[in-house]
């Protein structure tokens, strides 16, 4: 049996787990690297390399320096101060929604999700609303959001960089503004109506449980010097993420930096440190980045476009090569990362439009947004993954909150790309 149908199998039976939960979710995601190991499709360097991943490494600082804020205190004020303006849960709904976005936009969707959780927990925490209905609207306004500007999101910049070399036209930076800004705003709106009536039926049951992300300490109250040193070191991780390109220190390596500094100084334990991260999260995306990577390297990937392609025919419409870019886009950023998902597609997309001279922009468009609709799985994009443990969420509930968000998304960009860049 090839590598690459042994590959597709492995994902076919993870994802019947993932959705019975008939194991942990993490140990489905750690299963998957170990049979990919033992089938002799990777090696055991690759079969653990999510460990080493900068993803991984991401998320883990970020922990610690959220749970810092819980473990002195600080979350607490903050939570006392917002609760004075957020009058309604919808209200506050509402802001974590667009200023999620509106960051997104400028910021990677992980490192806006990274930032804004602990200070959204803060603030539920405070004024005794359920977590549960803001934590997947978080990460999915962070991920609508990156669909906004040219550095939004990582597929944006891949689509951009083959349209340059291949000497074409590429896209403006606001641009992609176009079908962005229309999709947020339907985002948010199905969010804010039939997306909360669902968190709302989905997650009472949450109420009850208790914190596993590890802030279980948020009722303490710290010194003022430990106070000031956490909220410092999270301001100043925002800062150095914002200015990534400049400072030209890597968004993993400075949380981490962030998380050493508190453990230092004293104003987290070792402990404590430990005991905050979610190592759920942790192992859920350090077991599925060896699939995502397996899917392109044994070619499973390609014949998952191959067989897309061959349903086009030889002469399609501009709606029906939308519809079948937009779905085959859309079912491999599911489980693969936006960015390769969108890497492998982008050369296929530019041999379809040469093949049937239609425009390359309006075929790499379709495949960009596509790879950002990364709604219905906690394992399809990092802020999925960021939010899942710590808002007790089941794998379900990704899919059934997110599936009718990737049908919006779909019907937009059906009905607007192949008019705002027309394929012919």
């Amino acid at each position: 049996m090839s590598p690459a149908i042994i590959t597709l199998l492995v994902l076919a039976g993870a994802a019947v787990l993932f959705v019975s939960e008939a194991i942990p979710i993490a140990v489905t995601a750690l299963s998957v690297e170990i049979i990919l190991y033992l089938t002799g499709v990777i090696d055991a360097k690759t079969a653990f390399s999510g460990l080493m991943n900068e993803t991984t490494i991401l998320f883990a600082g970020m922990f610690v320096v959220g749970g810092a804020l819980f473990e002195t205190g600080v979350a607490k004020k903050i939570g006392n101060i917002i609760k004075k303006y957020a009058k309604t849960e919808r209200s506050l709904l509402l802001s974590v929604l667009i200023i999620g976005s509106a960051l997104s936009a400028f910021l990677s969707n992980t490192s806006t999700t990274a930032v804004m959780m602990p200070i959204v927990l803060s603030i539920v925490a405070a004024v005794g609303y359920n977590k549960a209905k803001f934590l997947i609207p978080l990460a999915f306004a962070a991920n609508m959001g990156g669909t906004i500007t040219l550095i939004g999101t990582p597929p944006n910049i891949v689509v951009q960089g083959a349209l340059s070399d291949a000497g074409l036209t590429s896209f403006g930076f606001f641009e992609y503004a176009k079908i962005g800004v229309p999709l947020t705003i339907a985002g948010i709106a199905y969010i804010m109506t039939y997306g909360y009536r669902i968190l709302d039926k989905q997650h009472i049951y949450c109420i009850e449980v208790n914190d596993k992300t590890g802030f279980i300490s948020e009722d303490k109250e710290k010194s003022g010097i430990k106070q000031f040193i956490a909220l410092a070191v999270l301001i100043i991780t925002v800062i150095f993420m914002v200015l990534e390109q400049q400072v030209g220190i890597p968004l993993h390596v400075v949380a981490v930096i962030g998380a050493l500094i508190l453990v230092i100084t004293g104003v987290i334990t070792e402990k404590q440190a430990y005991r905050s991260i979610d190592w759920t999260t942790v192992f859920l995306i350090a077991g599925m980045i060896p699939l995502a990577t397996t899917l392109v390297k044994s070619g499973a990937a390609n014949i998952i476009a191959d067989f897309a392609i061959s349903i086009l025919g030889n002469d399609p419409t501009a709606y029906a090569l939308t519809v079948v870019l937009f779905i085959l886009t859309t079912i491999l950023t599911q489980f693969m990362s936006n960015t390769a998902t969108v890497t492998l597609l982008t050369p296929i997309g530019l041999a379809i439009a040469n093949s049937m001279n239609a425009d390359p922009r309006a075929v790499l468009m379709t495949i960009a947004i596509a790879g950002s609709s990364s709604f219905a799985t906690p394992v399809g994009a990092a802020p999925n993954a960021l939010v899942y443990g710590a808002g007790n969420y089941r794998f379900m509930d990704y899919v059934k909150i997110g599936t009718p968000l990737i049908i919006i998304q779909f019907v937009i960009c059906v009905i607007l790309i192949p008019f705002l860049w027309p394929f012919y």
